[in-house]
């Protein structure tokens, strides 16, 4: 491979739409629209771009122009440690992946769901959407019901990056300053000292991902200790309590990762104050649909047989629908956390009307007699069960997948 067998462009016109490349082909509708944006707007004409064919055909790269050169030297570089030429691009492995994050972000999200664990069940996009704001050093806010994943995602994604992470559980934080900022000790050697808390150590800490979790259940002292730690004009952090009150200055490569539970069913949660809000950037973790779930399941407790996995995540299924319903007859659905237990619970053995006993059934309220949500749910779960004493006839009417 040679500097002439890159394709590249230096001029992107947004209102004439033109992206010429350097064989005199517009290119500008095979261009991502961040990359010409920002080539065309931002750049003020500055920008260029090139096809980096290691990422495949989609692999648009913006450089400034005085780089250009520089870039190109360093993909006929990595193709050639490849083994790669421009009409067989090859997926790069994940350490070039990993090394170039650091140097072009918007390559390495172009290239984000390749890294994304197999039991994950996340859209690509929201996935490319966490990374990216993580490598940009973001504020993130995960929201959604409990269960669904979004500390898993959170962890995963830190992973993914080859980053260290520190969790807080925000929830159960009884002395917000202690953990958040420290505390005044004595020993007989040292006298009366302040220790930093562990918060203190990982927000000056390179690269960090700080998971936030449950911050809606935090309460209002320590919201207010986060609010400057968080605001993107100050990323500082105060210690009141130590000799001087020196100011901590959070490191400009550390993320914060908060996840919260939005909704009237979480009777401990509170009603986040909206300043605090602002500090971050919302992904939305989505219910599984029945299809995933049952893949997920699949991966999570691959010893349960196909037929229960199907039972499982169909009764999920009718749940979460039901609730959906204009008038529901029940007033909360089955996790995917509580699904992947009730797997668990037939891989050790137990039936899955003992499973619904012990995982489904304590979630629905007795109340009402036959009315009641427990009777509802019960029958729902029955039309799943048919002879247990027979395992080819149960779930016998439901199709193969």
């Amino acid at each position: 491979m040679t500097a002439n067998d890159i394709t590249f462009i230096e001029v992107v016109d947004l209102q004439t739409k033109t992206a010429i490349d350097n064989s005199g082909i517009n290119r500008f509708n095979e261009l991502p629209p961040l990359i010409r944006t920002r080539a065309g707007e931002n750049m003020q004409e500055k920008g260029s771009i090139v096809l980096n064919p290691n990422l495949g055909p989609d692999g648009w790269q913006r450089v400034e122009r005085h780089k250009i050169n520089e870039k190109i030297e360093k993909i006929i570089k990595t193709s050639q440690k490849l083994g790669t030429t421009p009409n067989k691009p090859s997926t790069p492995k994940k350490t070039v992946a990993l090394d170039e994050a650091t140097k072009d972000i918007i390559g390495f999200v172009h290239t984000a769901p390749e890294f994304k664990p197999n039991d994950l069940i996340m859209q690509d996009v929201k996935w490319k959407y966490l990374v990216r704001n993580i490598m940009r050093g973001l504020n993130i806010m995960m929201v959604g019901d409990s269960g669904m994943g979004k500390t898993v995602a959170a962890i995963a994604a830190a992973k993914s990056l080859e980053r260290p992470y520190y969790i807080f559980p925000m929830g159960s934080t009884q002395d917000p300053r202690a953990t958040l900022i420290g505390n005044t000790q004595f020993n007989k050697e040292d006298g009366t000292y302040f220790a930093e808390s562990r918060f203190v150590h990982a927000i000056q800490e390179e690269n960090a991902v700080i998971i936030l979790d449950e911050l809606s259940r935090a309460n209002g002292e320590a919201w207010n200790i986060l609010m400057p730690v968080l605001d993107p004009n100050q990323r500082s952090l105060q210690l009141d309590e130590k000799p001087g009150s020196p100011i901590i200055n959070v490191h400009p490569t550390v993320s914060f990762i908060a996840t919260a539970n939005v909704g009237f069913q979480y009777t401990s949660t509170r009603v986040m104050d909206r300043a605090l809000k602002d500090r971050f950037v919302t992904i939305e973790m989505d219910l599984l649909n029945e299809a995933q779930e049952a893949e997920l399941l699949l991966i999570k407790v691959p010893e349960v047989p196909k037929a229960l996995v199907k039972a499982i995540s169909n009764i999920t299924s009718d749940i979460r629908t039901e609730l959906r319903s204009d008038a529901p007859r029940i007033s909360t659905q089955i996790s995917t956390r509580v699904a992947i237990e009730i797997a668990s619970l037939l891989r050790d053995g137990f039936t899955l009307s003992e499973a619904a006993e012990i995982a489904i059934y304590p979630y629905y309220s007795e109340e009402g007699g036959a009315q009641s949500e427990r009777v509802f749910i019960k029958q729902l779960v029955q039309k799943y069960i048919v002879d247990e004493s027979q395992p080819d006839s149960l779930v016998s009417n439901m199709p193969a997948f």
